[in-house]
């Protein structure tokens, strides 16, 4: 036998499951997950990351570290303008920090239940951890989609979870050793 008739049933094989699963996702029978990512940034003075609202739209969340204001903006997709607004000013949560303070954020997905009100929250979480405290807190958004599927303004604060102490030991820098003319003492 020739080496084309030795591999001929596996190549036909191959091609048959190809096909199939092929065939499977061009008619939307083979199950599609999505796939939602975050994105997370910082400089020296602000941080800004991306989570979802619900299941069509992201907001962009914005800290300044200067000031320990959080804020949030989302766009409605039928105007491509943002008509969603949040904020709330963080510091106090972390016992009034000051402007020296470093922050770190990132985004969370969380399923929260509506509740009994006109808003559902949404379905990411912001984690804001405060370095020199070593403290983490946690907040969403509340949402009323009802608004931007008419296409009104919404205006809101924060919604705080909850803060957790993460950080146990105390940290301080170091000092550095004086230098005079060359030594070191």
């Amino acid at each position: 036998m020739t080496r084309w008739n030795k591999s001929r049933p596996a190549m036909l094989g191959t091609g048959i499951v190809v096909g199939l699963i092929l065939g499977l996702n061009i008619q939307g029978i083979w199950p599609s997950v999505p796939l939602h990512a975050s994105a997370t940034h910082g400089l020296d003075k602000f941080a800004i990351a991306t989570g979802l609202v619900d299941n069509e739209v992201e907001a962009l969340y914005f800290l300044d570290f200067l000031t320990g204001d959080l804020r949030a903006a989302v766009i409605n997709p039928k105007t491509g303008k943002f008509n969603a607004f949040f904020t709330r000013n963080i510091a106090a949560d972390f016992g009034g920090a000051g402007r020296g303070t470093g922050y770190l954020l990132v985004t969370g997905q969380a399923d929260m239940p509506r509740g009994r009100s006109d808003y559902q929250f949404a379905q990411s979480i912001v984690y804001v951890a405060e370095a020199t405290t070593g403290q983490v807190a946690t907040y969403t958004i509340p949402w009323n989609s009802a608004f931007q599927a008419a296409g009104k303004t919404q205006y809101g604060e924060f919604q705080p979870l909850d803060v957790a102490q993460f950080r146990t030991a105390f940290v301080r820098d170091a000092p550095r050793p004086r230098e005079e003319s060359g030594k070191q003492e």
